[in-house]
């Protein structure tokens, strides 16, 4: 599939407004379990943006690749309410210039990133990166942890919150959680079956192409929250709460 190219690859690469920040791999046991998937996986270490991509940022792109304005788009990649929030084509009125930018679809954040010489993260990446708090790399089984996402959640994705608004986590990456959700590159494998009896059935197995998806560790509801989104839209969807962010990956790294 032919997709608009974006220029300013080298300029962008040198003046990122958000850094891109280590995150260290390892075997990492993931929410996710199901036909030619393993629970325990290896992550190879990666480089993550600190913050998600911003209003100003995604300004700055779309003035140097103005094929991905809003009335510019062809729809085959972006459905009618990309970047709907924006007072203009060419402006984001009076939001907040480091806010989050949403509406964006996945066509759209995978060219922003590879005009940063990135990428979207794999969702195994992002749930590496998003499974830490303050002080250590895999925060899930705190109950307070969990509580306090499920209590970000219940605010209004739209608010006046920032990235510094939330404590960076022990990578010093921010707003993982509570603010906004986020793109990943591989979201079309988040296929969910929701009855186990499924995973055996070949007819599912043929008309998920991938094969099924089961969850476990049904105590991290948040993470499964994104899971059910993720799997929910095709690569031209937009909502009002959709940004992200972009990765790369790491010298050196298998």
């Amino acid at each position: 599939m032919l997709m608009p190219a974006a220029a300013g690859a080298a300029e962008l690469a040198d003046t990122d407004l958000s850094p891109y920040l280590p995150v260290a791999g390892g075997t990492f046991k993931s929410v996710l379990s199901g036909t030619g998937l393993q629970s325990e996986i290896r992550v190879s270490g990666f480089l993550m943006r600190r913050d998600p991509v911003s209003q100003q940022d995604f300004l700055q792109f779309v003035q140097k690749n103005p094929q991905w304005r809003r009335d510019r788009i062809p729809s085959l990649f972006a459905d009618k309410a990309y970047l709907t929030q924006w007072q203009a084509a060419d402006s984001f009125g009076t939001a907040d210039p480091a806010s989050p930018v949403t509406g964006i679809s996945w066509f759209a954040a995978r060219a922003y990133c590879q005009s940063e010489q990135a990428r979207l993260p794999r969702w195994y990446e992002w749930e590496l990166a998003a499974a830490a708090d303050e002080t250590t790399t895999d925060a899930r089984a705190s109950a307070a942890w969990r509580s306090r996402i499920l209590n970000w959640y219940g605010q209004n994705a739209q608010s006046a919150h920032t990235q510094q608004s939330f404590p960076p986590n022990v990578y010093g990456l921010r707003a993982l959680h509570g603010q906004i959700w986020e793109w990943v590159g591989d979201f079309n494998a988040l296929l969910i079956s929701p009855d186990s009896r499924t995973q055996g059935d070949p007819d599912k197995l043929q008309f998920c192409g991938a094969g099924a998806i089961s969850l476990q560790n049904k105590e991290n509801y948040a993470i499964l929250m994104r899971v059910a989104l993720l799997s929910s839209l095709t690569a031209r969807s937009t909502t009002a709460s959709m940004g992200f962010r972009c990765v790369r990956d790491q010298k050196g790294t298998p």
